[in-house]
């Protein structure tokens, strides 16, 4: 991969990082939570599930999904219910939660494990990955270096992006703190409208069959 092919893929994944998804909005609210240190486990749990879905899709099994909607439609609900499992937590979380869950203790693994399953909470991201990272592989050289620059690149500005949106999270936490129940609530709501929009997309691409 030459040094301008690789600047391309960095400005496009730049874009995609900045594009507000699940990881994007848990790291903000953690950040505001937890405070953006412990965030930093969130975000390589979301980091993690990425590797796995690149993984996947450089390996061609994306095609797997898109050759078998039934399997794509029955992930897509699994990733749908836990998207309104979070949307419901935090929409009903209390106005005091974002000052109590500073101070109370919460376990890094459970971090890491929302953020892992948030990233694998919409299996379309597996076509994504395919059609998208495909478009910088050159057949004519070897495969594994390609795979590792793409992936470790890829991984680290989405790292980036996702502690820029957790660190400023956590510097406004004053205002936040101000308008707890809002802030708890609009969050809440954008994981919901996340969740319908898998739903629905589910729905038309079963009725599309």
């Amino acid at each position: 991969m030459t040094f301008e092919i690789w600047c391309v893929f960095a400005l496009s994944a730049l874009g995609l990082a900045c594009v507000p998804g699940p990881n994007s909005l848990l790291a903000l609210s953690h950040g505001a939570r937890y405070g953006y240190k412990k965030t930093i486990w969130t975000i390589c749990g979301g980091i993690s599930g990425f590797f796995i879905l690149i993984t996947i899709a450089m390996l061609g099994l994306g095609t797997l999904l898109e050759t078998n909607p039934e399997l794509m439609i029955g992930l897509q609900w699994l990733g749908a219910l836990y998207l309104a499992w979070l949307g419901f937590n935090l929409f009903f979380a209390s106005a005091s939660s974002i000052e109590q869950t500073t101070v109370v203790s919460i376990l890094p693994k459970e971090l890491f494990k929302q953020g892992y399953l948030a990233a694998l909470s919409n299996p379309k991201v597996l076509l994504f990955f395919t059609a998208f990272l495909a478009q910088f592989i050159n057949p004519d050289e070897a495969f594994i270096p390609q795979f590792l620059v793409i992936t470790v690149s890829f991984l680290c500005i989405e790292f980036a992006v996702e502690f820029s949106v957790a660190r400023l999270a956590y510097r406004v936490k004053t205002l936040l703190l101000a308008n707890g129940r809002i802030f708890n609530q609009c969050c809440g709501a954008l994981f919901l409208l996340l969740a319908v929009m898998a739903i629905v997309n589910g729905k038309a691409a079963l009725w599309g069959n």
